[in-house]
């Protein structure tokens, strides 16, 4: 009987330490999210936890845990728990999306630089990837896209001139989809995409506010008309922190 009763026991104390961590836990996330603890600074150490949540070290440990698995802290011997920026902003990557689009669902200030706006001819590797004859030419646009201040997209777009006449330095600022659907009237279709990470090149430090990273996410892109022309090719340079993959998935059975 005393072996039943004492297993009963510890399985009880196992459940109200798991539902008191996890409730640290919350508690915790809540005050970082509400930037009680602001991004780079440390939170509490363990002994302070201890004694505001009237709990044992391990407790502690088990929530500050879950902090760093989840991505929100930091442990350091020599700081303690630092707090992370877990900013980020979503790319459907399934989508066609232009920036100013996306820019409309975000927080805080969005700036779009025009550093290059050019008619070019394009290159042997370039009239392969567009299905472009020797008479056709380029637009080659560069442009920095920056949020609150920081420098964190680079965006690379070759567009056929022939099918894309007239842009402009004011167009590409603007909007290439606006004036491709609302100007010259073509309907955009759908794109391929493909995600890489790859090594900063210089362009990138030259551009980009990178701080320490030395790797972006690159997001090549070709872009059709409903009419399955490619009109567009875009290479994207992302930095990693500020970089999230949105997409929606639905399983199919195809060997039922």
């Amino acid at each position: 009987i005393y072996t039943i009763v004492r297993t009963c026991y510890n399985f009880n104390e196992v459940m109200v330490m798991a539902a008191k961590y996890e409730e640290i836990y919350q508690s915790l996330l809540n005050r970082i999210e509400q930037e009680e603890f602001p991004v780079g600074e440390t939170i509490p150490k363990e002994f302070d936890l201890m004694e505001e949540y009237a709990c044992s070290r391990d407790t502690i440990r088990k929530a500050l845990q879950l902090l760093s698995q989840n991505g929100y802290i930091q442990k350091t011997k020599r700081k303690g728990s630092v707090v992370l920026d877990r900013t980020r902003y979503e790319f459907p990557v399934s989508g066609v999306i232009s920036f100013k689009e996306l820019a409309s669902t975000m927080h805080g200030s969005v700036e779009t630089i025009v550093t290059c706006c050019e008619l070019i001819k394009p290159d042997e590797k370039m009239k392969v990837r567009m299905n472009l004859s020797d008479k056709d030419k380029l637009w080659m646009i560069e442009r920095v896209r920056k949020i609150d201040g920081e420098s964190i997209i680079l965006d690379l777009d070759f567009l056929n001139a022939t099918i894309v006449p007239g842009i402009t330095k004011e167009i590409a600022e603007h909007s290439l989809y606006d004036y491709i659907e609302k100007e010259l009237n073509l309907k955009i279709g759908y794109a391929n995409k493909e995600i890489t990470c790859q090594k900063v090149s210089e362009n990138d430090k030259q551009l980009l506010d990178l701080k320490e990273y030395d790797m972006v996410v690159n997001v090549d892109s070709y872009t059709y008309l409903t009419d399955t022309r490619i009109f567009q090719f875009t290479r994207s340079r992302h930095r990693p922190d500020k970089f999230r993959f949105n997409d929606f998935a639905r399983r199919t059975n195809t060997f039922s």
